[in-house]
């Protein structure tokens, strides 16, 4: 959610000029600042981001953003089991592999029905007892390399390199030769598949290739309620979430219709999220993508909409059914910032806000945005320990 100043918002951000509501009365009336959720010689990515958000500090707990994944997909993982997150993507035609471009990091959106035909292509193809491909959600999938290496060397995640030449961005490591090789032969196996066969024929782009990323090893996370008394449920359309939520046994809440983008069903995860609360659930983690994937593709318009449509279908919403409880908390914040201008995660501290209806104060705030956050002079330097402060709140 977080961002840049846009010359086309006229110098302002998305947060800045979206339509809140909900937003900037529980800022006007809780306590705003900004965060540092990736902590210096981390990558800004949603793993440990969103672990930090849950109070469990990277530089403890991270070993890779695969294996969270894994966890969601249900894979048993050996302890000398690597996992690699697997992409369905598109790349351009160019005889020669090298000389291809990343069109699409997400190969437009593909359903999970399609994928699922296609991991299972990659499978019969690749599957042996060194590697085993499971099939996701979306284009967002899983390869677990039995006794394999994370000593890979540079590994980018496509979504960072949309629009460039793979060359450069090819990994080289020796150790990773096995992994450029499938990745090679990926493309000759897929771009006729019958499930693209009938994407280019629809008019979409097809999953003509595979890109490896996100190396790691699985790492033992503390329960939730173990770690803060409390408990948890997570909502999420992303794997990366739910693993999370499997790893730290918090109840993990399947939403139908959630896409992990802007056509998510919104309404059906303030309902699930509610549900939980009421249910006697103490605390819900509801996490939305759409706002991330809009600044992946650089939709300005689109990214402003699904931060209203988060204010509007999920924040009121649950703001309205806690009147009917004796008191509540809420924290709203961005897991890292996803500039449009960049197309990928930065590293900088983002806003937050808490609310508590036992604790409510008068801030006096016209918009809960970047600038105003910065203002407040509050910041959060260790990101992990913002859990423990809200729940404190």
């Amino acid at each position: 959610m977080a961002d840049y100043p846009l010359e086309a918002l006229g110098g302002k951000t998305p947060m800045s000029v979206a339509t809140k509501p909900n937003m900037e009365f529980l800022a006007q009336h809780g306590t705003v600042g900004l965060v540092k959720t990736v902590g210096d010689g981390l990558k800004p990515g949603s793993d440990v981001a969103n672990l930090s958000v849950l109070g469990y500090d990277p530089q403890v707990y991270y070993a890779g953003r695969s294996p969270l994944e894994a966890a969601s997909i249900g894979i048993d993982l050996a302890e000398t089991d690597v996992t690699l997150r697997c992409n369905l993507v598109t790349l351009s035609d160019e005889p020669n592999y090298n000389d291809k471009t990343i069109l699409d990091y997400c190969a437009d959106d593909i359903s999970t029905d399609e994928a699922r035909e296609i991991v299972k292509t990659l499978q019969e193809r690749f599957g042996n007892e060194e590697f085993s491909y499971y099939p996701g959600v979306s284009y967002r999938h899983c390869l677990v390399w039995k006794n394999g290496t994370t000593d890979l060397g540079t590994v980018t995640p496509p979504h960072d390199i949309t629009g460039r030449k793979i060359a450069e961005y090819l990994p080289v490591h020796p150790h990773a030769q096995k992994l450029l090789e499938m990745m090679r032969e990926s493309y000759d196996l897929l771009k006729d598949h019958p499930v693209n066969q009938k994407r280019i024929a629809a008019g979409r782009r097809p999953a003509n290739a595979i890109w490896l990323w996100g190396e790691g090893r699985k790492k033992p996370l503390t329960p939730f309620q173990q770690k803060y008394g409390l408990s948890g449920a997570m909502i999420s359309a992303v794997d990366l979430l739910k693993g999370i939520g499997k790893l730290t046994e918090m109840e993990v809440v399947e939403v139908p219709g959630a896409t992990g983008y802007i056509d998510t069903n919104f309404d059906g995860k303030a309902q699930a999220a509610i549900e939980q609360l009421k249910a006697g659930r103490d605390f819900v983690y509801v996490h939305i993508e759409a706002p991330d994937e809009c600044g992946h593709r650089a939709e300005l318009d689109n990214k402003v909409r699904a931060i209203e449509l988060i204010d509007q279908k999920v924040i009121g919403p649950i703001i309205k059914a806690m009147e009917g409880f004796d008191a509540f908390k809420m924290m709203v914040l961005p897991d890292h910032a996803t500039p449009i201008s960049l197309k990928t995660h930065t590293s900088d501290p983002v806003p937050f806000l808490m609310y508590s209806t036992a604790n409510t104060k008068d801030t006096p705030l016209d918009c809960f945005d970047e600038a105003n956050a910065a203002q407040t002079g509050v910041l959060v330097e260790q990101g992990h320990t913002i859990m423990e402060q809200f729940i404190q709140y």
